[in-house]
């Protein structure tokens, strides 16, 4: 068995690329304004991960945070308007706080301001990609934050928090270590306070023993939480991104992890993680409608590695064109899979329930023999 020393050694050897998401607990003093000496800390320590040559990213929350303070409001606002207006008001004070502390090393802060309708268009998601790129191309260091100022949670823009903002940005990038910095030591197995409780140095799998192991935290400023990371953590280490979650406040916490000690926890990808297009099928893309199969295709498709025929569906929902992403549903509504059909809705309501053979006869053509190809398909659950 390799020593969990050898193993950090190697995810750390391995990695191109590190992002580096940091909460506004750790950024910011207990009355709720930025610590300045805590970003020159960890602006510091992105220099000297930078220095290595590696892509370098932070995704910072705060700005709400900074902009409470920057207003004297005794709380965070609830109010979606209002806590816009904060937003766009603190976030001015978080990217210059970060310009300031990287420019007395050398280098540059990148503002980079994303919602989640960024990546759901391919176009978008390729054009951040190489953004992202260009960015380390010119020394700079990428601060990526949500685009609080104009996501609108009604209209199903936001990424939820910026940890899944983190893992997401991971996603676009090869052969990276996400590194989620909070205000505790890392996966504990029991609340972290209470006496017995041991942090979890290695996660080979996230599983769902693993995931009840959260604890909740809360807090006026921020909105992330231990379920709420180990959810980004499930989602990176399915790109096969490696993943630590750290103490934020521990001054030299990113040194330390780079020359692999044991700090926080690490969780480790499974063996086969989603690559390229898949990667954005199955998680950026939105979807324009979604199909509900039998239980013949279910097992062809979750089992067996098939593509989705058109016999195999029983209903459809929403209107799309051919090379839309579709959700599939089992027939108790649970989302199995994701993929680019290969039909619109239109002619998959003349087809679905019967034979590919016969789909020619239905529609005067037959381009495909499936409604999804199993190159095009993500398992949601694999």
């Amino acid at each position: 068995m390799t020593p969990p020393s050898e193993i950090r050694r190697q995810v750390i050897h391995q990695s191109k690329c590190v992002v580096v998401k940091v909460g506004t607990r750790v950024i910011t003093t207990n009355s709720g304004i930025l610590d300045r000496d805590r970003i020159d800390c960890l602006s510091y320590q992105l220099c000297k991960i930078a220095d290595t040559g590696r892509q370098t990213l932070l995704v910072s929350s705060g700005a709400v945070g900074a902009g409470v303070a920057k207003l004297r409001l005794p709380e965070r606002p609830s109010g979606l308007a209002q806590l816009q207006a904060v937003a766009a008001i603190g976030q001015t004070d978080l990217i210059q706080a970060y310009e300031v502390s990287l420019g007395r090393l050398g280098r540059h802060a990148a503002q980079v301001l994303l919602t989640a309708a960024d990546l759901r268009r391919r176009g978008g998601y390729l054009n951040v990609r190489n953004s992202l790129n260009q960015i380390h191309s010119f020394g700079a260091i990428a601060i990526i934050n949500e685009n609080d100022s104009v996501a609108v949670s009604e209209l199903m823009t936001t990424f939820g928090d910026n940890d899944r903002l983190a893992s997401q940005v991971a996603g676009l990038l090869p052969e990276a270590l996400l590194v989620i910095l909070s205000d505790v030591d890392g996966l504990y197995d029991g609340p972290p306070l209470a006496e017995g409780s041991k942090r979890l140095d290695i996660v080979p799998q996230i599983n769902d023993n693993i995931l009840s192991m959260a604890q909740t935290h809360n807090s006026k400023m921020s909105r992330g939480g231990m379920e709420s990371k180990l959810q980004a953590a499930k989602i990176a280490t399915s790109y096969g991104h490696p993943t630590i979650i750290a103490p934020g406040r521990d001054n030299q916490v990113l040194e330390k992890i780079l020359a692999g000690e044991s700090v926080g926890t690490l969780f480790l990808p499974p063996e086969r993680s989603l690559k390229g297009r898949k990667r954005w099928i199955g998680s950026a893309a939105g979807t324009d409608g979604s199909i509900v199969i039998d239980g013949g295709a279910e097992s062809a498709i979750c089992q067996k590695g098939g593509s989705l025929l058109a016999i195999g569906i029983l209903e459809l929902k929403g209107s799309f064109t051919r090379g839309s992403v579709v959700s599939i549903h089992d027939q108790n509504g649970t989302e199995l899979a994701r993929g680019l059909t290969n039909y619109p809705s239109s002619e998959i309501k003349k087809i679905m329930g019967i034979p590919s053979e016969q789909i020619s006869e239905k529609l005067g053509h037959r381009p495909y023999e499936c409604v999804v190809h199993r190159d095009n398909l993500v398992l949601l659950n694999d």
